[in-house]
């Protein structure tokens, strides 16, 4: 039976490269490819993949909280995260998100497969550069755990220059709203200006670096 899986990156490149090593795997096929969260998430709705490797950090919606919608949503698919962080912090949030892989961006050329069979098979898959110190180390609630979804998406969209008016349209959500989330949550960060909060989400890979 072949894996039918859905790739998501903003970089053209990477999505390239493991489409093309996937491509090469007889028992596996790359139905469908996107560029933003929400494009991610649009797609494994129309698709159906078995499978969706997708970077964290992307424009738009980012990965963790595309991962919760497509868990929500979309149940049968397995998420496998690709990212450039390997702490604790962010596995953690992967998992919690409804991930059931986690792949380093350096080594998931030579992972990739196995992580799509895996996952694939129903079992839980960690890069092996660290599978070991994550599984024995607790995890300490970091700072992005104390916002709401909803926080993590207004902050995500200040971040890339987006207006209160338009993160309004986009979240149907008032512009006096948008702006009491975004109090609320350069609150709970304890940021008190703009370029803190792009600082901030740059170094917990909420939105893509330019």
């Amino acid at each position: 039976m072949t894996v039918r899986v859905v790739l998501a990156d903003d970089h053209a490149l990477m999505r390239e490269g493991l489409s093309a090593l996937l491509a090469a795997t007889p028992d596996i096929s790359v139905v469908g490819e996107a560029r933003t969260g929400r494009e991610a998430v649009s797609l494994v709705q129309q698709l159906g993949p078995d499978v969706i490797v997708m970077d964290i950090a992307m424009p738009d919606l980012n990965g963790i909280e595309a991962a919760r919608l497509i868990h929500a949503r979309s149940p049968a698919t397995r998420i496998v995260m690709l990212s450039m962080h390997s702490t604790a912090e962010h596995v953690y949030r992967a998992l919690e998100a409804g991930a059931s892989g986690y792949l380093l961006k350096e080594t998931a050329g030579d992972e990739v497969i196995t992580a799509v069979r895996t996952v694939h098979a129903g079992r839980q898959y960690l890069c092996t550069a660290l599978a070991g110190s994550v599984r024995d180390s607790a995890h300490a609630p970091g700072p992005v755990d104390s916002l709401s979804p909803r926080e993590q998406q207004v902050l995500q969209m200040v971040v890339e220059g987006k207006t209160s008016n338009e993160i309004a349209r986009i979240l149907c959500l008032s512009p006096k709203s948008v702006e009491t989330y975004r109090n609320r949550l350069m609150k709970k960060l304890g940021v008190e200006n703009i370029p803190s909060l792009v600082k901030f989400a740059l170094e917990h890979g909420l939105t893509p670096h330019k």
